[in-house]
């Protein structure tokens, strides 16, 4: 029996009940709330109005050629770049990464590269990057960073420069650690050896042209940057997913599409990875920055500012916690702050756990030992948008009772984390095996995860990457599985 349309939006509701809330300041990550409800309102009227509208063919849907002109041109503008700049609207930061790897990719073969090319980025830089290398056969070569302090050393990276370079990648700023890589200095020596150069603005893109604080060069205007990636569903506070990727001259950015005639159907002209896709999120992102305007990106910012000042100042008066390095834009993250005794730190996931209980989302994110041995500290990390102004009182003061709840407990033991599993794991972790282990630690029932994530985080440091990843994929995959 089919379903009236009440019953039907009533079964969304009930689903959309046990999310994490969207609006309101309560997540710190993954959502980007400008605070204005007529906005989000402006957004859905676009694109409901673009909904069946495919975006695969500007020449018939004409609406599509001139909202994705208008956004790259206002873009191009608060990013540095002139009229030598071309770009796309993509689904997003990971897509526009793919294309600029793509795209730097062809023209290094293109212009005799040989053999598989390497990406040289720090290792803070976004994961989209691994997944590009992966994706496209070439090697990525992981620069380590300041465990203090999360920033790159430009002549690192200038040390690794070669013929089999098809692209570095700088980050503004690091999502781990809200670090402003050295961009201009690599970006110069990038020039200097005929590498291209990208600018990973994906998180600060949106906001870093209006931050109230002095900002390194870091966009289109800083000589030997030849793309840039920054997403609209960020800080341009439109719905997911779209973002935009601009490069450096008109004929690296045609390098960036796939085209072909050879089949007998349709000529099929792609600048990204999909084919058909909605114009949806491209026309509320349109709307957005119509009714902002650069006077309204500059409020917002300022709003986020301010909000980011104070969390960064009432962290630094947590004792056991301290925030790492002196991050740029709407960004932090917070580590144990170890020159304090051990009975007075603060673990930063059993925080975030704690945290979690008041009603509030924190992300935790695991340590790493780097390429040289020295290993980053695991932390948590805060996203912070205009409406978290509004509610900084009820967070600060949940920060702190954590903090105090907290205090003194040691982080999880890693050999404790790895005495959860089997003596002896399976050779081979086929999805069987896979659900086996998760079982075995209290993961099996339908992907859920536990209330406490600091085991779960020590468990992911401790275990070697490709098990860590391998669990992982399982325990998603299982919470779609019919």
């Amino acid at each position: 029996m089919d379903l009236d349309d009440a019953a039907i939006l009533g079964e969304l509701d009930a689903l959309r009940a046990r999310d994490a809330p969207t609006h309101g300041g309560r997540v710190l990550s993954y959502v980007y709330d400008a605070g204005m409800p007529e906005l989000d309102e402006l957004a859905a009227q676009a694109a409901r109005r673009m909904q069946a509208v495919n975006g695969l063919d500007p020449t018939t849907f004409t609406s599509v050629a001139a909202l994705e002109r208008d956004v790259v041109a206002f873009a191009r503008d608060i990013l540095g770049g002139d009229e030598d700049v071309a770009g796309s609207v993509t689904s997003g930061g990971t897509e526009s990464c793919l294309l600029a790897v793509k795209t730097a990719r062809d023209l290094w073969r293109a212009g005799g590269g040989t053999g598989v090319a390497r990406i040289v980025a720090p290792v803070t830089a976004h994961a989209a990057f691994r997944k590009a290398a992966e994706l496209f056969d070439l090697a990525f070569d992981a620069v380590p960073v300041s465990p203090a302090t999360g920033t790159l050393d430009a002549a690192a990276v200038v040390d690794r420069l070669g013929p089999d370079v098809a692209l570095v990648v700088v980050s503004a700023p690091s999502y781990p650690f809200a670090a402003m890589d050295p961009v201009a200095d690599v970006a110069v020596a990038c020039a200097a050896a005929g590498i291209a150069c990208h600018v990973d603005a994906c998180i600060g893109g949106w906001i870093l042209p209006f931050w109230p604080d002095r900002v390194p060069a870091w966009d289109l205007a800083v000589p030997g940057v030849t793309s840039l990636s920054a997403d609209l569903h960020k800080y341009g506070y439109a719905p997911k997913g779209v973002s935009v990727l601009l490069h450096r001259g008109r004929d690296r950015h045609r390098a960036q599409y796939f085209a072909t005639t050879d089949w007998p159907g349709y000529p099929v002209v792609n600048p990204t990875l999909l084919g058909s896709k909605s114009a949806g999120a491209l026309a509320a992102a349109w709307a957005i920055i119509r009714a902002l305007g650069a006077d309204g990106f500059a409020q917002l910012a300022a709003r986020a500012a301010r909000a980011t000042a104070a969390l960064r100042a009432a962290v630094a008066g947590i004792e056991g916690l301290r925030v790492v390095g002196v991050p740029t834009g709407p960004l932090l993250a917070v580590a144990t702050d170890e020159s304090v005794p051990p009975e007075r730190r603060v673990d930063p996931h059993h925080w975030a756990d704690r945290v979690r209980g008041a009603g509030w989302v924190l992300q935790q994110q695991p340590g790493l030992t780097q390429a040289d041995g020295i290993r980053l500290p695991h932390t948590t990390h805060l996203t912070v948008t205009p409406v978290t102004e509004t509610v900084l009182d009820e967070l600060v003061a949940a920060l702190v009772a954590a903090a105090d709840a907290v205090r003194g407990v040691p982080a999880v033991d890693p050999a404790q984390a790895l005495g959860a599993l089997p003596a002896q794991l399976p050779e081979r972790l086929d999805s069987d095996a896979a659900a086996a282990v998760l079982a075995g630690i209290g993961l099996g029932a339908g992907g859920a995860l536990p209330d406490a994530m600091a085991p779960l985080m020590a468990l992911i440091e401790a275990l070697p990457h490709p098990v860590a990843e391998r669990l992982l994929t399982e325990l998603l995959a299982r919470t779609i599985a019919p």
